[in-house]
């Protein structure tokens, strides 16, 4: 308990320190005094509020319908939060999915099935970027979606350009991965685990020969699991998967439009697809530190002050981010006494 504690306090720390260094360093008090905290700014910062519980919703809808019925809605929020928590005390590299098999368990669910349910999950939120990325990359000119004038984000053209080579190098990435996971669990499963045993006995890779064959033996329970599922059951859990997602970046989008109405909603969306996939490699526990820097200077522009853009990344974090270091600090002691 006192390494999970930790563990939460640690991220906690990361990114005040971050936003520490960058008041100190670009605070302007006129800036802050620009900002109206009226009645409408007040309404639309509910709004966000109200789509990062969407985000929820999303995620627990999935959860319940893969549950099939033995996965109650509120065992669904439960391992919703739970793995959210995760994400939020592990590095972006690791995520909530590390730990979502045992959570799963726990709820009742078995061990195969739970590992079976995860892979889903997994490749349904590495197909929404293979398809929405190049959607948003096809609407938005290259030099507003990735800034791509001198300091226009409040950064200089190495940082923009940095930005740029991060996302499409992870991005390719994202597609290798779920190529892999169609070929694992709908394309041809049986060759892709005959490939992977293969693999296992390689020198080079010996030593993770056990985990690559438990791999194998997963994505192939997995391919029998999903096997004969109708396209409705599909459509459910992908469009669960962007409803999460898309509450996700509508927070950023609702945190606009309250204190800085002038930016364009469909950029403030749009960047929303590059920041989440730079900070998919993002070495602090939740993108902590890093998602408050490159948030302030990636959207900069938009807003004219980059003191300004650093309370919207903070009130970003906190719906985002910080709201579930502390849900998840409150479910951890009851939930490991009770199970």
């Amino acid at each position: 308990m006192k390494k999970t504690l930790l563990r939460t306090i640690a991220p906690l720390l990361i990114g005040l320190g971050v936003c520490g260094w960058l008041f100190f360093k670009d605070f302007s008090p006129e800036s802050w005094s620009a900002l109206r905290f009226d009645g409408r700014a007040w309404l639309l910062l509910g709004v966000a509020l109200l789509f990062a519980a969407g985000r929820d919703f999303g995620l627990a809808w999935r959860f319940h319908t893969l549950g099939a019925g033995d996965l109650s809605w509120k065992r669904a929020f439960r391992v919703d939060l739970m793995c959210a928590f995760t994400s939020a005390v592990t590095p972006s590299v690791v995520g909530g999915s590390a730990l979502a098999i045992f959570y799963l368990n726990r709820e009742g669910i078995g061990l195969g099935r739970a590992t079976s349910l995860t892979l889903t999950t997994l490749f349904l939120d590495e197909l929404f970027f293979v398809i929405f990325c190049p959607v948003i990359v096809a609407i938005l000119p290259s030099s507003e979606l990735f800034a791509a004038a001198e300091g226009a984000a409040g950064g200089s053209v190495g940082f923009l350009t940095g930005v740029k080579a991060v996302f499409w190098v992870v991005y390719a990435g994202i597609c290798i991965w779920t190529a892999i996971l169609y070929m694992a669990i709908l394309g041809r499963p049986e060759g892709t685990a005959r490939v992977l045993e293969r693999a296992s006995r390689l020198r080079l890779i010996r030593r993770w020969g056990e985990a690559l064959r438990t791999t194998a033996g997963n994505m192939l329970s997995t391919s029998e699991w999903v096997k004969g599922r109708p396209a409705g059951w599909w459509g459910q859990i992908f469009g669960a998967t962007v409803v999460s997602w898309f509450s996700r970046y509508f927070v950023v989008n609702a945190l606009f439009a309250a204190l800085v109405p002038a930016a364009s909603g469909l950029l403030v969306f749009g960047r929303q697809f590059v920041v989440w996939v730079v900070l998919m490699v993002s070495p602090t526990p939740g993108g902590s530190g890093v998602s408050e820097w490159l948030f302030t200077n990636y959207y900069g522009d938009l807003i004219g002050s980059l003191s300004t853009a650093l309370v919207i990344a903070m009130l970003w974090r906190i719906l985002s981010y910080y709201i579930y270091l502390f849900a998840g600090a409150c479910l951890l002691p009851g939930y490991f006494k009770k199970k």
